[in-house]
């Protein structure tokens, strides 16, 4: 039995038939539409005063969501989730909560409750309502601006709860203080039930319990809300603050259920806090040393840092900001980089490991293999944008760097074996990137020929904007052909590749680049690869010791040799059998991409062919293409009354003629693709599939086999 490709699970499907067919009418109103296209935002009436609209209270998050919450689609719908989940964390970051329980109900409602101060109920002087219904019905309404009822937070605007308020058909908060239950109502951001009491709770007893419906005339389809969405950020938020506990429990997903037939109840709880986070991430990979933990006050500032270095070649750092991820890291980062490069390179000096002659380790060297978070707790937080994606505070670079390199400088004297295993893999990992750079280097040379340098076997389009050109990668010589016969030869290319490719994510770079199809592949597509950071922290060096200190610039220079604005093609177009060899293929191609040129899949420019799996034949004119057998009974279903029906069933992209291949993988008015995926909530999933599927280690991989089994749907019988 097959497994689901790990790569589907961050699949979002781009559908490109024509399906719509229109009546001559309909396009001559069109065509009419578009030769008068200035006219087409005219209006008759007259422009006065009484047409200026104020949209008042959440009248404006109703009416532009994306410009609240990013949109109205799935990501969208958990960030309800996030938004409220989060108060409940602040108050635990305040040293008010260390419980919070997150039901999900079988009518698609969810609800967070905490055991914090609960809700302000007294009267607000200024508007004369409840706190609690100031705060979910007015924008830029909270106790967060200053530092007197937090003074560390995730929110900064004041607008998320009533955000979500805004886009709920219903939202309700019961709220437990001063030895009284308050409740209160509200109905697509309306208050519907003044808040009241409804009843008695002991002195002891405080919390706010939130509990809201998403609005189905705001989100788009029938989106539903993902329980393991829900339970990787409630293990998340329970790494970063250990003195939490949180549970979770499905009453929507009956197959969960326990053998009692009743919802389970799932515990979030670490004791040793983001230890146990750096342990989790490297449980797909072994081990050189126990994790290392070290965290810092400076002034109102808290810095924490866990690492563990395995032996595996990438490395992972995941950065948070008041429990907020920050993807694309920022000063904190940079602080822990710069740290990491000063203290290992004095280390390795300092005992003899490297001599005067060596050149420094760079921050590539001495990161490889490593597993980190750092996590940071301040009272005003800046960010890049809205999304919150990158820590802008200049004072943490410093704060960061210093506890880490005193902190880091201590333990690696107190435990010299320790010290020693990292830096000669540091060293060892400096002579790979030095064969891997000159590779490299020879690979940028070839490519400076244009298209002398092309792999022979690239058929290239004759296309020269980038936008407008397509490769597609196809399974062996054999599949080649029919491509090549099919394609469109002016937007176009084809590039055939012989058998596996090698699995990235267990082999260093320099062998990698050794790799034929690999280096087809990188002078196919002109960009080079990512095998160092572009950006180079900036490593003072009259505070490294020996005599060959890094030349920061020059590092810069050379690492900076992904460049996507070189991207030949605007689509990349992996196309392989619909076989369990196609899709290790393409699981190992993707692999690829994700470690050495992963902007191509942040750019939205990787996707995956749909090729059928049988064609119908129904007499000597009519014929369909399904993917799956069940749309294939469906077809056959539909067809009982009909005679010459014959079923083929492609074993590969081989056994397809030229005309096949165009209609159903290759002409855009025909096709299906899947674009590849990845945003940043998603990226702690991505990688802990990348991990289990494509490292070392067998046994995270049997376990996820296991516990997955029942839910495969596509089985190769035949493969």
């Amino acid at each position: 039995m097959a497994s689901q490709p790990p790569e589907e699970t961050h699949l979002a499907p781009l559908i490109e038939p024509n399906t719509d067919v229109r009546t001559a009418t309909q396009k001559a109103a069109e065509d009419a539409t578009l030769a008068n296209m200035a006219s087409v935002g005219h209006v008759s009436m007259a422009y006065t005063a009484s047409q200026i609209q104020v949209l008042e209270g959440l009248e404006a998050v109703r009416r532009r969501p994306g410009m609240y919450i990013g949109g109205t689609d799935g990501k969208a719908l958990h960030h309800l989730f996030v938004e409220v989940s989060d108060n409940a964390v602040d108050e635990a970051m305040a040293g008010h909560c260390d419980r919070i329980d997150v039901i999900l109900y079988a009518d698609g409602s969810v609800s967070v409750r905490d055991n914090g101060r609960g809700f302000p109920v007294d009267i607000n002087p200024e508007y004369g309502i409840p706190g609690v219904e100031l705060a979910l019905t007015k924008l830029h309404a909270g106790g967060k601006f200053d530092s007197g009822a937090y003074k560390v937070s995730g929110g900064l605007h004041g607008v998320g709860v009533s955000c979500v308020n805004a886009t709920s058909d219903y939202l309700t908060v019961s709220v437990t203080r001063d030895s009284k239950i308050h409740h209160i109502r509200f109905e697509r951001g309306e208050t519907v039930e003044p808040l009241k009491v409804i009843g008695k709770a002991k002195a002891s007893e405080h919390g706010t319990l939130v509990r809201w419906h998403a609005d189905p005339t705001i989100f788009e389809g029938d989106i539903q809300y993902d329980p393991e969405r829900i339970e990787r950020r409630l293990r998340e938020l329970a790494y970063l603050n250990k003195e939490l506990t949180l549970t979770f429990c499905n009453e929507r997903d009956a197959d969960t259920f326990g053998e009692d037939g009743k919802p389970v109840t799932h515990t979030f709880h670490y004791e040793k806090g983001i230890i146990e986070y750096v342990e989790h991430i490297n449980s797909t990979k072994t081990a050189v040393h126990k994790p290392i933990y070290f965290g810092g006050v400076r002034d109102t500032t808290i810095a924490e840092v866990a690492l563990q270095y395995n032996d595996g070649y990438q490395d992972t750092i995941l950065s948070f900001a008041n429990n907020i991820n920050t993807p694309d890291g920022g000063t904190h980062v940079s602080g822990l980089k710069t740290a990491l490069t000063r203290v290992f390179n004095n280390y390795a000096r300092k005992n003899g490991i490297l001599k005067d002659k060596d050149l420094n380790l760079t921050g590539d060297d001495v990161r490889e293999g490593l597993t980190a978070v750092v996590s940071v707790k301040l009272t005003h937080p800046l960010f890049n944008a809205q999304e919150k994606a990158k820590l802008l505070n200049n004072e943490l670079d410093g704060i960061v760097n210093n506890i880490v390199g005193e902190k880091l400088g201590e333990f690696l004297e107190e435990n010299p074996a320790v010290g020693k295993r990292i830096v000669e893999k540091a060293v060892t990992a400096q002579r790979a990137r030095d064969a891997a750079r000159k590779a490299a280097e020879l690979v940028k040379r070839q490519s400076a020929l244009e298209s002398n340098s092309l792999p022979g076997k690239l058929a290239d389009c004759t296309e020269r904007d980038p936008k407008k050109c397509e490769l597609f990668l196809v399974e062996g010589d054999s599949a080649g052909g029919p491509a090549k016969q099919g394609r469109d030869r002016r937007t176009q290319a084809v590039l055939p590749l012989r058998g596996k490719i090698l699995n990235a994510g267990k082999t260093r770079v320099d062998k990698v680049l050794e790799n034929r199809e690999i280096r087809a592949l990188i002078t196919a597509f002109g960009t080079g690869i990512s095998y160092g950071t572009e950006e180079e922290e900036e490593t003072p060096v009259e505070e490294l010791v020996g005599e060959q200190p890094i030349n920061v610039k020059e590092a810069k220079k050379e690492k900076a040799t992904y460049d996507l604005g070189r991207l030949r093609y605007d689509k990349i177009i992996i196309m392989t059998d619909a076989d369990v060899d196609g899709d290790h293929i393409r699981t190992l191609l993707l692999t690829f991409f994700w470690h050495y040129m992963r902007p191509l899949i942040e750019g939205g420019h990787v996707y995956i062919a749909q090729p059928p799996l049988f064609r119908i034949k129904i007499g000597k004119n009519d014929q369909r293409y399904v993917k799956t057998e069940a749309e294939r009974d469906e077809v056959l279903k539909s067809l009982r009354n009909k005679r010459d029906v014959v079923v083929t069933r492609f074993k590969g992209l081989g056994e397809m003629n030229a005309d096949d291949l165009a209609d159903t993988a290759m002409n855009p008015e025909t096709r299906r693709l899947a674009r590849v995926q990845l945003d940043a909530e998603n990226l702690t999933a991505a990688m802990d599939m990348f991990d289990i599927f494509m490292s070392e280690k067998v046994e995270p991989r049997r376990d996820f086999i296991v516990k997955h089994a029942k839910e495969v749907t596509d089985v190769d019988w035949e493969g």
